[in-house]
C-alpha cells in the first residue's frame, strides 16, 4: 500500500539524514535530488513555546539559509481557511507583515524605512475559487517579480506522533494536497521560475496509513473499515485548533524575523 506523507523525514532512509540536537529540538537535514529539506521536531506546538524562543530561532536560521539574501519575497498562505486542519497557511499569511507598499515618506516618518519588500497572498483552493493556487501565483510572480516565494501549507504525516510537533522547510517547494490524496499542481522553481521554499506543519494522518502501521499491514477487510465505500478519512488531534493558531503564529514570526531582522518580535506582534 502507499503510505501518504509530506515529510521528507518519513520518505528517506536514516543513512541519508543528518541529525543534530539544538535548543531542545531535533533538527534533521536531508539533501536529495538537488533539494534540501529541514525538519525541526519540537515537544508540542500546542504547548506554550519556550521563553527564550529557541524554536523560533531555529526556524529563522534554517529559513534564512534557503532564501536569497536580498530581493522582494512573496509569501503564499495555501489551504482552506474554513477547514481547521487546512487553515494554517491562510492564518500564517494574516500574521506576516506586508512591507512592499511601505516606501518613501511614509516609511521615513513611521520608522520603517529600509525594510525588505514583502508581499502576502492567500490564493484559496480550487473548490472555492475555480482557480488552481499555482495559476494565481504564476500571475502574481509575473506582476510583483519577487526574488523568491515562501509557500506555507498544512502537511500530512505518516506517524501521529509528529502531528503538531514538527516544522518542515524545503527548497523543493510544495505539492498542495498530496498527503491527503488530492494532489494539486506543484508549486516550485520549475512552475514559478524563481526559488520556492515550502514551509508547513503536519496536522493530519491518513486513516488507512495509521491503520496499516498499527496492524502491521492492511488487508481488504481492514481497508473497508477505515475507508468505507472507498472514501478516504483523515485523523487529526483533538487540540487541532490550538495547533493551528499557535503554529500559524510560529511560522509567521519566523518568516517576519527572517525577512526583516531589524524589527523585534514584539514590534512584529504590534504591527500585525
Amino acid at each position: 500500500m502507499i503510505y501518504r506523507t509530506d515529510l521528507a523525514l518519513e520518505k528517506t532512509e536514516p543513512q541519508k539524514q543528518l541529525r543534530r540536537e539544538q535548543d531542545g529540538c531535533v533538527v534533521t537535514r536531508i539533501e536529495e535530488n538537488g533539494a534540501r529539506s529541514v525538519t525541526i521536531e519540537v515537544n508540542s506546538i500546542s504547548d506554550h513555546l519556550d521563553s527564550d524562543h529557541g524554536v523560533l530561532r531555529l526556524i529563522v536560521e534554517e529559513l534564512g539559509g534557503l532564501l536569497p539574501k536580498e530581493g522582494p519575497v512573496l509569501v503564499a498562505g495555501l489551504g482552506n481557511r474554513a477547514i481547521t486542519p487546512d487553515a494554517i497557511g491562510p492564518l500564517t499569511a494574516e500574521k506576516v507583515l506586508a512591507t512592499r507598499h511601505i516606501q518613501g515618506e511614509i516609511a521615513r516618518v513611521s520608522g520603517l524605512d529600509g525594510l525588505r519588500p514583502v508581499s502576502v497572498a492567500s490564493p484559496g483552493v480550487l473548490g472555492c475559487t475555480g482557480i488552481e493556487a499555482v495559476e494565481l501565483l504564476i500571475a502574481l510572480v509575473d506582476k510583483v517579480k519577487p526574488a523568491a516565494v515562501i509557500a506555507v501549507d498544512a502537511l500530512a504525516a505518516r506517524s501521529p506522533a509528529r502531528l503538531g510537533c514538527t516544522v518542515q522547510l524545503s527548497s523543493g517547494g510544495i505539492s498542495p494536497g498530496s498527503g491527503v490524496g488530492n494532489a494539486r499542481p506543484r508549486i516550485d522553481t520549475a512552475t514559478l521560475g524563481i526559488p520556492v521554499v515550502g514551509m508547513g506543519i503536519p496536522t493530519v494522518v491518513d486513516a488507512a496509513t495509521l491503520a496499516a502501521d498499527l496492524l502491521g499491514g492492511a488487508d481488504a477487510e481492514a481497508m473497508e473499515k477505515v475507508e468505507p465505500r472507498g472514501a478516504p478519512m483523515m485523523v487529526t488531534p483533538r487540540e487541532i485548533d490550538l495547533i493551528i493558531s499557535r503554529g500559524a503564529r510560529l511560522l509567521a514570526m519566523g518568516i517576519n524575523l527572517t525577512l526583516n531582522p531589524g524589527l523585534s518580535l514584539e514590534e512584529f506582534e504590534e504591527l500585525t
